[in-house]
């Protein structure tokens, strides 16, 4: 068969469908070659023939899926031979910048269109189509944004009323920089909360006490007024400092860095950040009074101090929040079940604010009851603020956490809606978009935005097209600000409370995630539950550094520690199996075959090397010692006359044997007298019982070979590692290939040094089988020799040990230069 290689299919032997596939002619070609699998296929081949002319014409309907491939071994040097590479000229710096640097219209154009999206699509935006639509939704989206604005304020730890100023000002700069149709921007219950607890830590209510003069007593107060001024310069620093972060990050084109923090943990994340929401708004209901925790086992203690004090609970409070959980909860699962059929949603967080509102000063609750109430909501808007830059060194781990949050759930949320709609999202761009619209946020007293999921799902399932829907909604909100917002100072803080409470069912129904993952993947559910108690007990910043982390380690620990498997051929095939996994699979005679399913690199030497051992079933460097070590008794056996050699230089018994089985201890001194002899080479059959007391192991196998298909890369220790496993292999006579290689992996290893005199590019072959047939053919044509030829002195005057060659001197200095890893010395 000629190099090259074609493919044959039954479809293209045949081109009349009623004429029969020949394969005797085929087989007939195989079987003339001295290759056993060849010869093994061919009679398949016969087989099939004989099988079909038994049974009626085979079809183009009826016939076997089989195809048959004849084309000659290909190792690499046989492959370039006959496949010419393509020649990368590398480009220079200075080809790289004129090419970055090049400035056309065209160019220009783009890069505008990529700052600002709303070019995109605006000029193309369908007026009578998608208005009605972005109406609607603006106007839904929009009610449900103010409410979600009061309510996340209460997280964030700063006055109501901030909280309006947080659902408007972020939404006018991503109208022209953001690429999502369909995301919501607004607050965002986690990074409320994680800037709240920060907030806590920095501004604790004992940093503002002040004396009474309202009792004969002297007592302390805590003066709100300069305490909540205080909160709201702290939250709208970190807002800047956060959106700067983003800013950078989007600039340097960094959008990847939110693929790190994978479903799994962010799913544990965000349940653990649920329930810290739970809790901080429970005490909100519940009107209870407890103490402000921060750090490590906060959410703990709070609890402890909530059901301390739990006799204390404000029943208005209470009886409001609870109604308005049922209630709430109850119409969103209806707007679930019936979303077909309610084209709009129900906005009940409206209704009930307005009811609850009504309720709350008809009744006169805050005198009556004593209820806790709104009190304050500003009218009107603040003037622009520069933010307290003294505190940026002091906030910046904290502020690039809520930033990474605040991004990867607006992306990921982003993305969700994009997919379902066919647009795409570009991270980079959102990015930019989300940081400078915190930065804008923030120089008007806004905390950090990002987007909700209930939210941004209203703007979507009530027919928002566009970001239209989205500039609707900074316009009901800016109505809310203006006018809207004095009439809600009734309202019960446990009401607002409550609705944060009854939107955290989607977060916690994620712990039903944890026996999927489980069943799926008990590293991914790993992930989860080590995030999720270490964002419990820790707090929301560590235990998200915690979990990366963790999510991390287990990359590494699953590259350091992969899968390896021995493989078997799967008769009359190509195909090689793991044969652990499958039945009837062959190993070829004398044959071993490794795979290794990962980058070889430092952290996965050590145990590529004891995985390698383990395969083979012995120690290359230990038979190696042995046989040098049974040489040496061999040639002082030679010296007392008890073993001798025949005309072909093969050591035979000299019929004294329990004499030649003589302790180690007495070897040892004997071994140290001078002895005249002379040098015959002699050929050792290792696998034989040798008639000395050393054990050597037995080497069963003349061949191994490498699968390094799932070798994705490998760096200058693995390099090193590979070249000294290649040597002490083929010092005790067996060969080693290495198949199935991506190219980057060879000239990485040619880079490193890998080839020299010794370790030649004649060990790499295409596949697997590719090196079988070569490895079958070979030995059809000679026998595997025993490479060691020992030189054993008889008459020489010397008492120096048997020599070294150069290959072994180099594998001893290879083997130094890596004494640092373990698995092949003993």
């Amino acid at each position: 068969m000629g190099r090259g290689g074609k493919e044959f299919s039954p479809e293209e032997q045949s081109s009349e469908p009623t004429r029969p596939i020949n394969f005797k002619a085929f087989a007939m070609r195989l079987e003339a070659s001295t290759c056993s699998f060849c010869l093994e296929v061919s009679s398949h081949l016969f087989a099939e023939q004989e099988s079909l002319e038994a049974t009626e014409m085979p079809t183009a309907e009826n016939v076997n899926h089989n195809y048959f491939v004849a084309r000659s071994v290909y190792s690499e040097n046989s492959f370039l031979e006959e496949t010419e590479k393509k020649e990368k000229v590398p480009k220079t710096i200075r080809d790289r910048l004129a090419k970055r640097c090049s400035c056309s219209a065209k160019r220009v154009l783009g890069i505008i269109k990529g700052f600002l999206p709303i070019l995109n699509w605006l000029p193309k935006y369908r007026l009578k189509e998608w208005l009605p639509g972005d109406l609607i939704s603006g106007v839904s989206t929009g009610l449900v944004a103010t409410l979600q604005g009061l309510a996340f304020a209460l997280l964030a730890e700063v006055p109501v009323g901030y909280g309006l100023y947080s659902a408007f000002f972020p939404i006018l700069p991503y109208f022209f920089l953001g690429t999502s149709k369909h995301l919501a921007v607004g607050p965002f219950p986690i990074t409320s909360l994680m800037i709240g607890s920060l907030i806590l830590s920095m501004t604790p209510d004992e940093n503002f006490l002040i004396s009474s003069n309202m009792t004969d007593a002297n007592a302390t107060v805590v003066d709100t007024v300069a305490r909540d001024g205080q909160r709201v310069i702290i939250a709208s620093s970190v807002t800047v400092l956060a959106g700067i972060i983003q800013l950078v990050l989007g600039i340097l084109q960094v959008g990847f860095i939110v693929r790190y923090l994978s479903v799994p943990l962010v799913g544990g994340f965000t349940t653990a950040a649920a329930f810290h929401v739970f809790v901080s708004q429970l005490k909100i209901c519940l009107s209870v009074p407890t103490d402000s925790y921060i750090g490590v086992l906060s959410v703990i203690y709070t609890l402890i101090d909530i059901f301390r004090n739990i006799r204390q609970t404000n029943i208005a409070d209470f009886i409001a929040g609870l109604i308005t959980f049922v209630v709430v909860v109850i119409v969103k699962e209806i707007n679930t079940r019936y979303k077909e059929k309610i084209k709009v949603p129900i906005p009940i967080e409206v209704i009930v604010t307005i009811i609850a509102t009504g309720v709350s000063y008809g009744a006169n609750l805050k005198q009556k009851y004593n209820a806790g109430i709104i009190n304050n909501i500003p009218t009107g808007f603040l003037p622009p603020v520069s933010p307290d830059v003294s505190i940026f060194g002091e906030v910046g781990a904290s502020a690039f956490s809520i930033a990474i949050v605040g991004y990867a759930v607006a992306v990921s949320v982003a993305k969700v809606f994009g997919t379902k709609h066919d647009y795409p999202i570009d991270g980079n761009q959102e990015f930019i978009a989300l940081g400078i619209s915190n930065i804008f946020g923030g120089c008007f007293s806004s905390f950090l935005a990002g987007t909700a999921l209930s939210r941004t799902a209203v703007q979507e399932s009530t027919g928002g097209k566009t970001q239209i829907a989205g500039l609707l909604t900074a316009v009901i909100v800016m109505i809310a600000i203006l006018i809207v917002g004095k009439l809600l100072e009734p309202l019960q803080k446990a009401v607002l409370g409550a609705i944060v409470i009854a939107n955290l069912k989607g977060m916690f129904w994620q712990t039903f995630d944890v026996p999927v993952l489980w069943r799926q993947n008990k590293v991914d559910c790993l992930i989860w539950v080590v995030t999720w108690i270490a964002s419990i007990l820790l707090g929301l910043d560590l235990g998200l550094l915690v979990g990366v982390c963790f999510e991390l380690l287990t990359v590494v620990l699953r590259t350091q520690f992969p899968v390896s498997t021995a493989l078997g051929n799967v008769p009359s095939t190509d195909i090689y199996k793991n044969l652990k996994k499958y039945k009837n699979l062959v190993e070829p005679p004398g044959v071993k075959i490794f795979k290794f399913s990962s980058p070889l690199y430092f952290g996965s030497v050590d145990f590529f090397k004891e995985k390698v051992i383990s395969a083979v079933g012995f120690n290359p460097v230990r038979v190696f010692n042995k046989r040098t070590k049974a040489l040496k008794k061999i040639q002082k056996l030679i010296k007392k006359g008890q073993l001798k050699t025949t005309k072909d230089g093969v050591v035979t018994d000299g019929s004294v044997s329990n004499e030649a089985f003589e302790d180690d201890e007495e070897y040892q001194e004997e071994l140290q007298q001078d002895v005249p002899s002379k040098e015959v080479e002699i050929k050792v059959d290792w696998n034989s019982d040798l008639p000395i007391k050393i054990l050597v192991p037995k080497v069963t196998i003349h061949s191994l070979i490498f699968d390094f298909s799932a070798v994705s890369f490998i760096d200058l220790v693995g390099v090193r590692i590979m070249k000294m496993v290649v040597r002490q292999f083929e010092r005790i006579g067996v060969k080693v290939y290495i198949t199935a290689y991506d190219d980057h992996v060879v000239k990485k290893m040619e880079s490193c040094g890998f080839f020299d005199d010794h370790v030649k590019k004649d060990i790499l072959y295409l596949t697997v089988h590719d090196a079988v047939v070569y490895i079958h053919t070979q030995t059809m044509y000679k026998d595997i020799e025993d490479p060691i030829f020992e030189k054993i002195s008889l008459m020489q005057e010397s008492k120096e040990p048997i020599p070294l060659s150069d290959q072994e001197d180099d594998v001893e200095e290879l083997e130094d230069q890596n004494q640092g890893h373990r698995g092949f010395s003993y």
